[in-house]
């Protein structure tokens, strides 16, 4: 099969052949029709996120079903598919509970093993990890799902449980946090969306941001004078100590902070504001991902019309142009939108 490889950690990603993967027995290969080009691919890639080397990078798939294990039911070759980015083991009492996405011996496609910047890739533990898409949902729809997407979507509705109404101050306008205003849109929440550039402040205000700011020294006045008191629920997509502490102070009283950007490297044990979390009984709550049991609702929403993440793709290359689409998130963030590898 024909796939996309870095040998070594900033070393320029290569289209080469390789051996097609072999099916588990109680899991799918995928024939992948589309997959995202995400910045934790680039952070693995650039080794902030440690992951086995050779690797092929990816984790945001659609695709059809190519070949079925043994011991796997319900699925047939054909099937279009997608799966989360974290895939559980379907034995532990995590996976057993719909809680794979903390399974402790997960399998994560593009960090621990083989990812989806190729024709095939494996998805194991198929009855816990595997999701049936819609007919509706074209495949690079259901790509720019992925991480992204999910992330959000999990991060507001299982941790933020953000309402109707209620007011969202998203801090960073990449992927994440522009699905972040998607979804709270599609929820009928109100969102404030915070960030350094101006381009992705445009694009967040374009995506239904009711008021878009830049961080500075009167953010938290300015979101609390807002909001009417602080936001009920406030989400870091950035993943830095200074949006870390940002985002708890914007937060009215009870209100959720929900961590979402990835703090690596010395990055990772910020200085955390605990003075108003006790005082004013915040929550801080940690997001990673979100298992297939969860995505029916996230397709509803899709298949709705009130979420429509085909919006969030920029551009579409092939999967000779992955590299450069990888290597190119070298630079500062833009407002160009996901891109998404078409392999179909």
């Amino acid at each position: 099969m024909r796939a996309v490889r870095y040998p070594g950690y900033g070393l320029r990603p290569e289209l080469v052949e390789l051996p097609e993967p072999s099916c588990p027995d109680d899991g799918v290969l995928v024939r992948v029709e589309a997959t995202g080009v995400c910045r934790s691919d680039w952070h693995a890639w650039r080794g902030h996120d440690p992951v086995p080397l050779p690797m092929v990078p990816g984790h945001e798939f659609a695709g059809t079903v190519h070949a079925v294990g043994s011991r796997v039911r319900g699925w047939q070759v054909g099937d279009r598919v997608t799966a989360p980015f974290v895939q559980g083991c379907g034995r532990c009492g995590w996976c057993r509970d719909g809680q794979a996405q903390v399974c402790p011996d997960q399998v994560q496609p593009g960090f621990t093993t083989d990812g989806s910047f190729a024709e095939l890739v494996v998805v194991t533990a198929a009855a816990t990890n595997l999701v049936r898409l819609p007919d509706d949902v074209d495949a690079v729809a259901a790509a720019a799902l992925g991480c992204r997407v999910a992330t959000a979507h999990r991060a507001l509705t299982v941790h933020g449980r953000l309402a109707a109404g209620e007011w969202l101050v998203v801090h960073g306008c990449g992927g994440v946090g522009l699905s972040a205003v998607m979804i709270a849109r599609a929820l009928g929440a109100r969102v404030v969306a915070v960030d350094v550039a101006e381009g992705p402040r445009r694009r967040a205000s374009e995506l239904g941001a009711e008021t878009v700011l830049a961080p500075g020294p009167d953010l938290v006045e300015r979101v609390h004078e807002l909001t009417g008191g602080g936001a009920h629920v406030s989400v870091d997509a950035v993943g830095v100590p200074a949006t870390v502490a940002a985002s708890v102070h914007c937060l009215r009283r009870r209100g959720r902070h929900v961590q979402v950007g990835l703090l690596l490297g010395e990055d990772g044990t910020p200085p955390v504001p605990m003075g108003p979390v006790v005082a004013q009984e915040l929550s801080l709550h940690g997001s990673h991902g979100m298992p297939a049991v969860d995505y029916p609702a996230l397709l509803e929403l899709v298949a709705s019309g009130r979420l429509r993440p085909g919006e969030l793709v920029g551009r579409v290359v092939q999967l000779s142009g992955a590299p450069d689409a990888l290597v190119g998130l070298d630079g500062e963030p833009t407002t160009a939108g996901i891109t998404v590898i078409s392999l179909g």
